[in-house]
């Protein structure tokens, strides 16, 4: 029947006559060869629209305007304005019971009152009322804004059997509205809150559960603006409240008071460009089937007069609108508690977090993972059968989306349950009957290859994963009959290989803990089952067996009011004071959730605690449970885990709630510490409180994090123009997107802890989590948090938690760094209580210096600025600036020069930046000086060799390196920091740290030249040749050259072939590059076997007599080259110049090109190949080479030779000695050095031997030198070409003095000069340790 009230005060009844026979208005239509069969079970029910008829049965007038009306059970209540409650039966008759006036109704704040005041005014009546069934009452309004409940005290509905209780402070109600499953009435008032009230189960008083209101500090414009309430509507499932104002407006919370969504703020309320949107007036609204919709009926506003008159009437028109909502699978099937995705189900459609996972693992291995016996025992640690990884799950925001199988929806929409298995790999849905599932690996649905089974079963408790099994509550329509069921996932679908188990009763709620079924019945009992795999030959299936039955009649009034219930291993000991320990890991307890109650119940250990050898596990005498115990109010959510790991019991073992708007909650576990017996004054469990920012759907238990789900927004701005109406909505209404979202909580906890003085156990737990990539941001968090509380309380604080706090995360090796990035994130007028509490930051630069973590030395010296005068700063970033220096900090140095700078010159406004972390260079090696930098290269296969030319050019350093060495150098800020670099290179040069010389000037654009001319004569000479060659062989990897023993017969040492050395060759006088230009028209191939002369690097003859001898037509030179790479063979080119050979070019003869090696000649060669150093070492040794050269400091251009083994450049060196005024203490250093070397060749390596005998000659040439000292103007090179009048004056100017020390030209025809092409690398974020990174070569 159908009650329809009428404005005047009439109630119309109509019967609802469904036309008899098989007369339908709308029939399906199926393409021929559908398999949608009319034959199918309820086909005409489920697929065709009937059609009915409405037959107007009954008028009631009842004299007033009717405000409410009520189907109560079998009766009908209406409230009308004069103030009367009619109770009518549904046949239209008023069975003789008269109207109950309001007025004889007793009120009181609680059912104990002996008696109750009336409600003392005339014109009193029901504004708004609903019923509630788990109360027994009803809610209502009254037209003056006050509330109450009124219940009838015995089963007869009288005048005199009524009692109502109010609350005091409500006066302004408008609307209410029930929630059945959590027993709970929501009362919109006039200010836009929503106030929710239950009912004390002992007193039987109206108590305030919790507000549903805007706060000022979301909603800053809007929060008391909203008007009245005007409609609230619980959905269908009871788990979420949706409310509308009268100005507009919607808003979503969960049961308890969590808010989910509000469209008065973001895009909801503002356009794109800032303008405010008028809110969407709703006039009535309604859930569909499952929540997943919502229907509203909108009243709009008129809009601004500029639209053409004919839209704004469109416009004012209502319109029904439908939303579309997707839900977490925990509001209906909430055994999926102790997964840790997060699932949500839509009506035809799945998201899910972990979709890239099932992908990731192999399909072959997933499908038997479960197979282990022993899963209990298999820690987090042990792989991913009990846990996915923290990555899959947090993964991106992105979800992966499941389309239900439209095959399956067709008959049996809408979706009522899905679940997840534990890998994330498989899922199953349940619709209106049957089910089916879905794997993630294969991406193919399974449904039932018997449509009449699937029609057959309706699934009422929900559904459960069980390794490989579904296991499901139904009910069998054909037998009438409540069954438990269980099918395999992989084979069919079909009843055939399904485990059924009958059932007392109608199942109403299924979990599923470790190997043990729970399921809650209709008559309020609770069952356990065990499940175990069983297989018989090819068939596998599961046996469930019934372990237990509680009754728990006497604990729950209606068994609807049930929202979860689940094992759990959660019991008050834990598991130490057990007698029997590893009961720590059974099924300890039901949790249940009553209502927002969670009651616990545990099992009774308080008899004698008997060990049997149990064989069978299923057949051990189960224990009682204790009476139940209630743990918390307000819950919404429950999760556990049933893994275990001992270096996180504290997060495994704890049980974590979810209570909507009061945050989360958890029950955590107090360990004593190194398993001491506990005090028995301590508590072993606490309950700590603490808010998060989303809304819970699922927790990592070991990764300490919450998952969950937000409502993002998209803007239709693009959409809107002025003169069209139907896009209106749109523009009004964003477009909205779900996105994952997750928190740490883990410093809510660790605080709680601390304020409790509970420091022991948050320390325990601190450090079972210091692993975790996120606990530096936990530390900091907590420190900020507490901070920011206290630092900016307005009253005193009389028990500071600060100083806790920062004594607590002294304890791990991150203080100084999470005491400073929590400073650089506060503002600075809370840094001194702060520092009062940690310690003064020159103490803590001091600890970072000596902990030598620089860059968060850098990071105090920032606070010390800001805190400190000048002096003290610099004081400081000079301590810093050395310490950097001295550890090749380059990045830092260079923030550090700034920052000198900036105190310098006052500019300490802009504290500089610290380095976060090293940046990635683009070229490695010395990365080139900023301002001076060489190209060098190594394949020229397609270049005529005559073509190659080598230029040098100096030039004035460009960037900020550049304007420091030129526009600010008579700052004395400058000199001050010049003076530490000096400083610094002058100890790395007495170290004989070369390649850390060079990394220096590299990296900071430290001007080596200039600065080695001023010290040649001081730092830069070498004291001791044997131990800086020693040095510099252990520096740049560079092996001892050794003798191999099959040497003796060598063809290279009996002097079948001479070696370069005896024999140089006449050189720059006649035409250098004759062999290359004869060469040159030879094809590659050839070429890479033929053999070029040496280019000798010298401007002199040397030997001119053996270079004329009979032996000249031999000499062609081989390189033992990788290929057809030319080498020119100078020693400043550096180009590769012998970057295949290093100098070790032998004599052969003609013959030998037939490439026809012996095998000691073989054996020599690869000797050779093995003492070379690393490629990079050799081209930073002969970039050194280059510097010392032009800085005129001889000795070690010496050194450098000798490691390269190459004579030319020790030739060359004595011919710049011979032709220069070098000056005779260098030249005679440089002989007592190479008589020191020879010396420690004899006795300690011989392998220098060979080498030193080839340079013989010039070492003789160099003690009749060091006799008679060559005149100064002798210096001259042999040819300056056109060239060297073209180097720009500026590049003379800033050679400066190493004008005389440099190194003649060398000439090619006459257009060519050795060159150093500059690069400019100037940019600040090339920077790379020396030690990595590649050279980058190519030729000029």
């Amino acid at each position: 029947m159908i009650a329809v009230s009428t404005a005047n005060g009439y109630i119309l009844f109509f019967h609802i006559i469904s036309s008899r026979g098989d007369k339908y208005l709308y029939e399906p239509v199926y393409p021929k060869g559908s398999p949608q069969m009319k034959g199918m079970p309820h086909f005409k029910e489920e697929q065709c629209a009937p059609a009915l008829n409405l037959e107007m049965s009954k008028i009631l007038d009842l004299q007033a305007p009717i405000m409410s009306l009520q189907s109560v059970l079998e009766d009908l209540l209406v409230a009308t304005s004069d103030g009367f409650l009619h109770l009518i039966h549904w046949e239209g008759m008023t069975n003789g019971r008269k109207a109950i006036n309001l007025c004889t109704v007793p009120f009181s704040v609680d059912l104990q009152s002996s008696r109750g005041s009336f409600l003392g005014f005339t014109d009193v009546h029901i504004r708004d009322m609903e019923y509630c069934a788990t109360l027994d009452g009803f809610a209502v309004v009254f037209n003056d804004g006050k509330v109450g409940f009124i219940t009838p005290v015995s089963s007869r509905f009288t005048a005199e059997q009524l009692h109502g209780v109010w609350p005091q402070d409500v006066v302004d109600g408008t609307c209410v509205a029930i929630n059945n499953k959590y027993r709970l009435m929501a009362f919109g008032c006039a200010s836009g809150s929503v106030q929710v009230y239950t009912i004390d189960n002992t007193t039987g008083a109206m108590l305030l559960s919790h507000k549903l209101e805007l706060t000022a500090k979301q909603y800053p414009d809007i929060w008391n603006k909203t008007g009245a309430v005007k409609l609230i509507r619980w959905s269908p499932d009871n788990s979420v409240v949706i409310v509308t104002w009268e100005y507009g407006g919607l808003s979503l919370w969960s049961v308890f008071g969590a808010q989910l969504l509000c469209t008065l703020g973001g895009d909801f309320a503002y356009r794109s460009d800032g303008t405010k949107k008028d809110p969407l007036k709703i006039n009535s609204m309604s859930w569909g089937a499952e929540g997943y919709h919502l229907w509203v009926i909108s009243g709009f506003t008129s809009q601004p007069t500029d639209i053409d008159a004919d839209i704004r009437n469109i416009v004012k028109q209502p319109s029904i609108l439908l939303f579309q909502f997707i839900k977490s699978v925990l509001t209906v099937n909430p055994c999926m508690s102790n997964q840790e995705q997060v699932l949500l189900q839509g009506e035809d459609r799945l998201y899910l977090n972990c979709g890239e996972a099932s992908q990731a693992q192999n399909p072959k291995s997933s499908s038997h993972s479960q197979l282990k016996p022993s899963r209990e025992k298999s820690p987090f640690t042990d792989g991913g059968f009990e846990s996915q990884g923290l990555s899959t799950l947090l993964g991106h925001r992105h979800w992966h989306v499941v389309q239900i199988s439209s095959t399956y929806l067709e008959s049996n929409w809408p979706i009522r349950f899905s679940a997840i298995d534990k890998l994330g790999q498989n899922i199953a849905v349940v619709g209106k009957f049957g089910f089916a599932h879905y794997s993630l690996l294969t991406k193919k649905w399974k449904l039932f290859g018997n449509i009449t089974q699937e029609q057959n079963m309706i699934v009422t408790g929900g559904l459960a994963w069980w390794n490989d099994f579904m296991v499901l509550a139904c009910y069998n329509i054909s037998d009438r009959q409540e069954e438990l069921r269980v099918y395999l996932r992989t084979s069919n679908l079909d009843n055939a290989f399904a485990h059924v188990t009958k059932a007392q009763a109608e199942t109403l709620l299924l979990s599923v803990f470790r190997d043990m079924v729970i399921v809650f019945r209709a008559d309020c009992s609770i069952c356990l089952y065990s499940i175990e795999r069983k297989s018989d030959g090819s068939n596998t299936t599961a046996g469930i067996q019934v372990l237990q039955e509680v009754s728990m009649s006497r604990y729950i009034p209606h068994p609807f009011l049930v929202v979860s219930v689940t094992l759990t291993s959660v019991s008050t000991e834990n598991g130490i004071t057990l007698k029997m320990p590893q009961q720590a890991r059974d099924a300890e307890s039901i949790m249940l959730n009553l209502a927002g109650q969670l009651i616990m119940m545990q099992r009774d250990r308080s008899g004698p605690q008997i060990r049997e050898k149990d064989n069978n596990p299923n057949q051990r005498k189960l224990l009682p449970f204790c009476p139940p115990v209630v743990l918390a109010q307000s819950v919404e959510n429950v999760w556990t885990t049933c893994r275990a790991n001992k270096q996180k019991r504290h997060l495994l073992e704890a049980l974590w709630l979810s209570c909507g708007g009061a945050g989360m909650k958890v029950w955590l576990p107090l360990f004593p510490r190194d398993h001491r017996k506990p005090h028995s004054f301590l508590s072993q469990r606490i309950m700590l409180p603490f808010h998060i920012n989303i809304y819970p759907l699922a927790v990592l238990f070991e990764d300490a994090l919450v998952l969950g789900a937000v409502n993002d927004t998209l803007l239709y701005d693009s959409l809107y123009t002025r003169n069209s109406a139907r896009e209106h909505l749109e523009v009004l209404f964003p477009f909205c997107v779900v996105e994952r979202t997750s928190q740490i909580y883990l410093h809510h906890i660790l605080r709680q802890l601390l304020v409790r003085n509970l420091g022991e156990q948050a320390l325990l737990l601190a450090q079972s989590c210091a692993a975790l990539p996120y606990f530096p941001h936990v530390l900091e968090l907590m420190l900020h948090e507490v901070l920011e509380e206290e630092a900016t309380s307005r009253e005193p604080i009389p028990d500071p938690l600060l100083p806790t706090v920062a004594k607590f995360i002294t304890e791990f090796p991150l203080f100084l760094q999470t005491v400073v990035h929590c400073a650089r994130k506060t503002e600075y007028a809370l840094w001194n209580y702060l520092f009062a509490a940690v310690g003064n930051p020159k103490d803590l630069f001091e600890e970072c210096l000596m902990a030598q973590d620089l860059d968060t030395a850098a990071s105090y010296l920032i606070i010390l600025q800001n805190m400190e005068v000048p002096a003290v700063s610099r004081q400081h970033a000079t301590l810093l600036f050395n310490t950097a220096l001295e550890q090749g900090k380059w990045d830092l140095c260079r923030h550090m020069i700034r920052f000198l700078k900036a105190i310098g010159s006052g500019d300490s406004e802009t504290p500089p930046s610290t380095p976060t972390a090293q940046e990635p260079s683009s070229s490695g090696g010395f990365e080139f000086f900023r301002n001076r930098s060489i190209s060098l290269s190594q394949s020229a296969e397609n270049v005529p060799p005559s073509k190659f030319s080598l230029q040098k050019t100096l030039s004035m350093p460009s960037g900020p390196s550049g304007k420091r060495w030129s526009k600010d150098s008579d700052c004395a800020e400058n000199m001050y920091i010049d003076m530490m670099l000096w400083r610094h290179a002058r100890h790395l040069l007495e170290d004989v740290r070369l390649k850390d010389l060079g990394c220096f000037a590299a990296q900071l654009g430290f001007e080596l030249i200039s600065w080695l001319c001023k010290e040649r004569t001081r730092a830069a000479r070498v004291d001791n040749f044997v131990i800086a060659l020693k040095r510099l062989h252990k520096d740049f990897l560079w092996p001892l050259p050794i003798i191999p023993a099959s040497s003796i017969n060598s063809p290279f040492k009996n002097g079948k072939y001479r070696t370069v050395g005896e024999q140089l060759l006449k050189s720059q006088a006649a035409n250098p590059f004759l062999s290359l230009e004869i060469d040159t028209g030879i094809s590659n191939i050839q070429r890479s076997q033929s053999w070029f002369s040496n280019i000798g690097p010298t401007h002199h003859e040397i030997d001119t007599a053996s270079s004329h001898g009979p032996q000249m037509q031999d000499a062609f030179l081989s390189p033992l080259s990788k290929g057809d790479e030319c080498s020119i063979g100078s020693a400043t080119d550096l180009t590769e110049s012998s970057s295949m050979v290093d100098g070790d070019w032998t004599m052969v003869d003609e013959n030998f090109s037939t490439l026809s090696l012996t095998q000691s000649e073989l054996e020599h060669i690869s000797m050779e190949l093995a003492s070379k150093g690393p490629h990079k070492s050799q081209v930073q040794l002969r970039y050194l080479l280059h510097i010392f050269m032009e800085a005129g400091c001889l000795d070690w251009c010496i050194v450098i030779g000798l490691i390269l083994r190459e004579s030319s450049i020790i030739s060359q060196v004595l011919t710049i000695s011979q032709s220069s005024e070098v000056d005779g203490e260098m030249l005679q250093n440089i002989k007592t050095g190479l008589h020191a070397v020879d010396r420690w060749a004899s006795t300690d390596c011989p392998g220098y031997k060979p080498f030193l005998n080839i340079i013989k000659p010039q070492l003789q040439k160099l003690s009749e030198i060091t006799e008679e000292q060559v005149q100064p103007d002798a210096f001259q090179p042999a040819a300056m070409g056109k060239t060297s009048e073209q180097t720009s004056p500026r590049a003379e100017e800033n050679r400066g003095s190493s004008c005389h020390g440099s190194i003649p030209q060398i000439e090619a025809g006459s257009n060519s000069v050795v060159s150093r092409k500059e690069e400019d690398i100037t940019s600040g974020d090339e920077e790379e340790h020396f030690q990595d990174g590649t050279y980058d070569c190519s030729v000029s």
